[in-house]
């Protein structure tokens, strides 16, 4: 049984979502995000610490009085704030009043829940020792982001766990994934750019056709992920893009490949980078070519520790129901800079279905038509608040 939330929660967490989705902002632009989420906090009154790490992140953190018994607890949520370059394209009557830009990945809903449950703990400060921080953290779409960023200005030090949820519009309402270990992969971009020879295309004896080397290898390298890794830790190997030319008569000097190798593995990613270069060099030596590789690291992959997971489930299934809560068997290969976070310390990110079957098709994340169940966002407060609960015993 999904546990009853009460009506006054869900109208201040569906509120803040809606109004959030209304004025998306971009990556490193949150401004007017920050100032909202400050000032909402700010209002839940006396013993919240609210303060900005950067100009588009706020912090607040919430310090129990009750006497400590050793050394106590700290711990620490993480919600991010930043949109998408998307336009919307949802039959809702909220929809993003900033063209091409749309809170498509959850990021409205990820603060609502947060401060839904700040709202309810706030005043619970007699209840326990120790300390809890909210983390609302900017540019977690773009790299460098926001977590590595925050990290950097201390906002985890002397913090033993951190939790944090993201929607999913593939699981239905109500539902809750939890995973340990791996959830996310590592993501390392490449460019790859083909200095050949042109020339006239009815004389390609005599040029260095860098179309032809560049097909060579987008074929070649697929090899690396089927023949040169471990079957059971192979990355996910795509070019995206190739650009080569722009007259039909004329043989190209240059050509540009671009793309990206994600893995969960720490010594598979740089080996396939290694291979992938390898592969690259190899061709472009054979057909008397140069070429120029740059990569731009992304973040690691998210790892789940176990302490802060058996935390998680244990809270989703008071909040959802035993039922209701599922184990994931596989990571995904999507990338979260909460990876920068677990890296740091001992971590548990999970996943919180948001669909209802009468949106009919789900659209998944990243995506202009993706709609979010209001109803399973209080649920999502209700569970930062048990694991909240869980930890200091209150």
């Amino acid at each position: 049984m999904v546990q009853q939330i009460n009506e006054t929660l869900t109208e201040k967490v569906v509120g803040w979502r809606r109004h959030l989705h209304r004025h998306p902002e971009l990556s490193h632009r949150e401004f007017e995000t920050a100032n909202y989420i400050e000032g909402v906090l700010n209002g839940f009154g006396d013993g919240l610490e609210v303060s900005k790490p950067t100009a588009t992140s706020v912090l607040a953190v919430l310090k129990g009085t009750k006497p400590a018994e050793g050394n106590a607890p700290v711990i620490a949520f993480r919600a991010d704030i930043d949109a998408l370059p998307i336009e919307e394209e949802a039959d809702i009557d909220f929809r993003s009043e900033n063209p091409g830009v749309m809170h498509a990945c959850g990021h409205d809903c990820h603060p609502a829940m947060l401060l839904g449950a700040v709202s309810e703990l706030v005043g619970r400060r007699d209840e326990f020792a120790g300390e809890m921080r909210f983390i609302f953290q900017h540019a977690e779409e773009v790299s460098p982001g926001g977590a590595e960023q925050l990290v950097e200005k201390g906002v985890i030090d002397e913090v033993d766990q951190i939790f944090a949820l993201h929607i999913q519009p593939d699981y239905p309402a109500g539902k809750f994934s939890v995973r340990e270990g791996s959830l996310t992969s590592a993501a390392d971009d490449f460019i790859v750019r083909i200095i050949g020879s042109g020339g006239h295309a009815s004389t390609p004896q005599l040029c260095v056709d860098p179309l032809a080397i560049g097909s060579e290898i987008v074929m070649s390298a697929q090899q690396i992920v089927s023949r040169k890794l471990p079957p059971l830790k192979v990355p996910v190997l795509t070019i995206a893009t190739f650009h080569c030319g722009e007259a039909n008569n004329v043989i190209a000097s240059h050509a540009e490949l671009t793309g990206t190798i994600r893995s969960h593995d720490p010594e598979v990613r740089v080996k396939a980078r290694d291979l992938f270069e390898q592969v690259v060099r190899g061709i472009t030596d054979a057909h008397g070519a140069g070429y120029e590789l740059e990569w731009e690291l992304g973040c690691p992959g998210v790892v789940n520790a176990a302490g802060p997971v058996d935390i998680s489930r244990q809270a989703a299934r008071d909040i959802y129901g035993a039922e209701n809560v599922f184990e994931v068997g596989e990571p995904a290969f999507g990338t979260e800079d909460f990876a920068f976070y677990s890296e740091a310390i001992p971590a548990s990110m999970q996943f919180i279905g948001v669909h209802n079957e009468d949106f009919g098709h789900a659209h998944p994340l990243h995506h202009g038509k993706m709609k979010v169940d209001e109803s399973a966002l209080p649920l999502g407060a209700a569970y930062y608040i048990r694991v909240a609960e869980n930890v200091f015993g209150m």
